[in-house]
């Protein structure tokens, strides 16, 4: 899961307009004029004093510790390792899950997939896309970066018993899912990838 971080994160303070000032005295401005008046020090103020959003600030202080990050690039990176790793959950494809996931999240996942296999149940599995994806948590933890997001996905699931029968989900349904996942990765470190440590959600 390659990504970057932005270097503009949406959240910047536009330019102040600028306002010209004529003199009680001076009539027309001069064409050479070039007076501009600044905000007031309460505006000033205001705008200093006035939080950020703890994203943006969160991507800002991930930004400054590697500035060849992009907001976009991380999300597209998300994304697919999203479909990726339900992918290979649906298909029991360990090693293609075990790069992706921490030690935990691997554990869990792998402990399903051992459940399903000695009942003798297999997962028929249809991803559809992604209505929403969005960074929830942005956070820079000494030398580790820690990004969550939200996905809401869509796909088709459908799990049979030894017999074929389906015992949960439906092979036409389109179902819609709310998860949430954290990455993580070393500010310094040479590999671009990340790495699941938390997963959780519901299904609509």
């Amino acid at each position: 899961l390659y990504t970057v971080l932005g270097r503009r994160t949406g959240h910047e303070r536009p330019p102040q307009e600028p306002y010209g000032v004529r003199g009680p005295a001076q009539g027309k401005a001069r064409a050479n004029d070039n007076v501009v008046a600044l905000p007031d020090r309460s505006a000033r103020a205001e705008l200093l004093d006035k939080p950020a959003d703890p994203v943006a600030r969160g991507l800002m202080d991930i930004k400054l510790a590697d500035r060849s990050f992009e907001t976009e690039h991380f999300l597209s990176g998300a994304k697919a390792a999203y479909e990726i790793v339900v992918k290979a959950f649906a298909a029991s494809d360990r090693a293609t899950l075990h790069p992706l996931l921490n030690d935990e999240v691997y554990a869990a996942f792998e402990g399903v997939i051992r459940e399903r296999a000695a009942k003798h149940e297999k997962v028929d599995f249809t991803f559809v896309g992604f209505r929403e994806v969005k960074i929830v948590h942005a956070a820079l933890k000494r030398r580790t970066e820690e990004l969550t997001v939200a996905f809401t996905a869509q796909y088709i699931s459908a799990t049979t018993d030894a017999a074929g029968t389906v015992i949960e989900g439906a092979a036409k349904l389109v179902r819609t899912v709310n998860d949430v996942w954290s990455f993580t990765r070393d500010a310094k470190s040479s590999d671009p990838n990340w790495t699941v440590v938390a997963t959780h959600g519901d299904a609509a």
